[in-house]
This record gives structure tokens, sequence and C-alpha cells, in this order.
């Protein structure tokens, strides 16, 4: 695992081969999880994106990995966390795990309510978010699981620097 500090255009790049590792890979993907951020987690059905969420979740200190379920059915699971990198803060973030999967339409997306997640104290990791391009457009980056072999994955971080405000 990398100890580098995120920077623009981040994209880290590791392989897993095990729930555990893809949870400690979590674990160090959430340095480059400070607020305000729009992720998208891209995998195939099973591929281990909410085991991952896992890790990043136990790293900001909101819950601990077996507290963490899919939100399939819900949509929406929030916690309250830390950031990683900036730990004597002490500021609150809130992290949405966001699934999408059974969302059919733009109008059905309207209404979660997405617009009122996203604050300078969020991040949302949004699971098949690549199926509506208004949710794309949001995004600072994505977070994608590839099945290698058996329980192998590829997890690669693309981050994108923030646009500049003018």
């Amino acid at each position: 695992m990398s100890d580098a500090k995120p920077m623009d255009n981040t994209v880290r790049v590791f392989t897993t081969h095990s729930a555990e590792e893809t949870i400690e890979v979590g674990r160090e993907l959430a340095k480059f999880l400070d607020p305000p951020k729009v992720v998208l987690l891209r995998g195939d059905l099973g591929a281990g994106k909410t085991t991952l969420v896992k890790g990043i979740v136990a790293a900001m200190g909101a819950a601990e990995p077996e507290e963490v379920t899919s939100p399939t059915f819900t949509l929406i699971h929030e916690y309250a966390g830390r950031s990683v990198e900036h730990v004597n803060l002490g500021e609150t973030i809130l992290l949405y795990h966001l699934d999408l999967y059974r969302i059919e339409s733009q109008r059905q997306l309207d209404t979660l309510g997405m617009e009122e997640l996203m604050t300078p104290q969020s991040v949302l990791l949004i699971e098949w978010g690549e199926k509506f391009p208004s949710v794309t457009a949001r995004s600072g980056g994505e977070i994608v699981i590839e099945t290698l072999h058996g329980d192998e994955r590829r997890i690669t971080l693309s981050l994108r620097s923030p646009k500049a405000v003018s």
C-alpha cells in the first residue's frame, strides 16, 4: 500500500485477494476522500463495492465494518465520521453510501434528494451512478472494482482535481 498524500488527478491501483484485504484498501482510500466529494463506485454485482465501503467507513471512525451493509433496498445509508488525514480538526464528515441500481429514471433519482446531501461536509459514494449523466457530471472521480480470478480484485481510484471556482 502507498503512503502518498492526495494530489491533483490522483490515481491509485490495488490488487486484493480476500474480503479482508478489500476492507484494508478501503481504509487506505479513505485518506483521499476529504469532503466535499462525490465518487462513483463501479463494478459488477458482487464485485465488492460494499466490502470496500466497510473499510472507508471504518477508517473514518463512523462504524465497524460488520455494521456496514449494502443500501440496495434502502437506497441510502448515512454515517457520521471524521477525516482520516485531518483527524485533529474535529469536524464531522457525513458519509453517504447510495445504491442507484433499482432507480430507473431521472425523476425517481430526483425524489431521493441527492442534491441536499451534497454539502461542504459530505462525501457521497454512489453505486450505479454511471446510469445517470446528472450524477456522472457531479462526480469528482470513481473507484472501479474489477473481478479478476476468484476473490482477486483490482481496485482503481481515479480522482479529478476540483475545478477552479471563479
